[in-house]
């Protein structure tokens, strides 16, 4: 049997793979099949949003609250809370006043624009 490999939820590890006055964002791609990416957005900033044909997610807001959209559906979250993304559903978060923390997984690899 293979040792798995055990990350923190709050440092999943992995490549830096956008940074900027918005957020940092790490992606673990030590999986053949899934990415498991962190995002520390920071505070009143907001991803760009997006939407992944034949790609679902997984969202699991660690720290902070903030406003996701899924189309066009807008909600609050916070940490403890996990948000399911349907193929090609667009997503966005934007953080509130304390910035927010959130883990994601998705299956494939991230697509570059």
């Amino acid at each position: 049997m293979i040792n798995p490999e055990k990350v923190s939820i709050t440092n999943i590890e992995g490549e830096v793979v956008k940074e900027d006055d918005r957020y940092l964002v790490r992606d673990n791609t030590s999986l053949e099949n899934l990415v498991v990416s962190s995002t520390k957005l920071n505070p009143n900033k907001s991803t760009t949003g997006h939407k992944h044909d034949g790609q679902e997610e997984v969202y699991m807001f660690m720290e902070g609250s903030g406003t996701m959209w899924l189309d066009e559906n807008e909600f609050p979250v916070e940490g403890g809370e996990v948000v399911l993304i349907e193929d090609g559903v667009f997503h966005k978060v934007e953080a509130g006043d304390e910035g927010m923390y959130f883990v994601c997984v998705f299956q494939g690899k991230r697509e570059t624009p």
